[in-house]
């Protein structure tokens, strides 16, 4: 009679569960890692912890913030998505000239500069629990640094997608404790600040 000998690499059932149970443990840690500290778009870890007043009062109107570049007229306004996961416009475009200055849109401090997706982005925090995006910019500026309205950050490096002239600087604003909780950043202008819009050019 034909003898049964035991394949050596069989594995034993025990040892397969106890692989699993292990993999499911790992992903599970992965999972709870993602959700406890999420990364915002300028690439910082959003604390859901941060008190952020939500108050528009303060950001209409305000006479502590100016266009971060010249000539600064609207070539693509802002048009946010209607859930945070679709496609939209989270800030303005504003017009420039190729390596043009880039300052401080308002005082804060800058929260972060760096690289984002490829493109030089510079973020500053202002008071009343919101902040500011420059892109693409090339930072003159440091995270940490305390900057007033005004002052220098960078320059135009590269080009914006869906620019329609030589070079444009998106600008945005957002909740600092909200990575979906962005804000138009022309209402941080006073109404006499407001920049011109400009209209696309129509085919005859």
């Amino acid at each position: 009679m034909p003898s049964t000998v035991p394949l050596a690499d069989s594995p034993r059932p025990g040892r397969v569960c106890f692989f699993i149970r292990l993999l499911g443990v790992v992903m599970t840690a992965v999972v709870a890692l993602f959700l406890a500290f999420p990364l915002t778009a300028d690439g910082e870890v959003f604390d859901e912890t941060d008190p952020a007043p939500r108050s528009t009062e303060s950001l209409t109107g305000s006479e502590d913030f100016d266009l971060p570049v010249a000539p600064g007229a609207v070539v693509r306004g802002y048009s946010p998505p209607p859930q945070p996961w679709l496609p939209g416009h989270r800030g303005v475009d504003l017009a420039a000239t190729p390596s043009a200055e880039v300052r401080a849109a308002g005082p804060g401090r800058v929260a972060f500069a760096g690289m984002v997706a490829g493109r030089p982005v510079v973020s500053i925090e202002h008071e009343g629990g919101f902040r500011t995006t420059y892109e693409p910019v090339r930072s003159a500026v440091m995270a940490g640094d305390t900057v007033e309205r005004g002052r220098l950050i960078g320059h135009v490096f590269g080009i914006h997608p869906g620019c329609e002239v030589a070079a444009c600087v998106h600008w945005g604003a957002r909740w600092s404790n909200d990575p979906d909780g962005y804000l138009d950043p022309l209402t941080l202008l006073g109404a006499k600040l407001r920049p011109i819009v400009l209209k696309p050019v129509e085919s005859a």
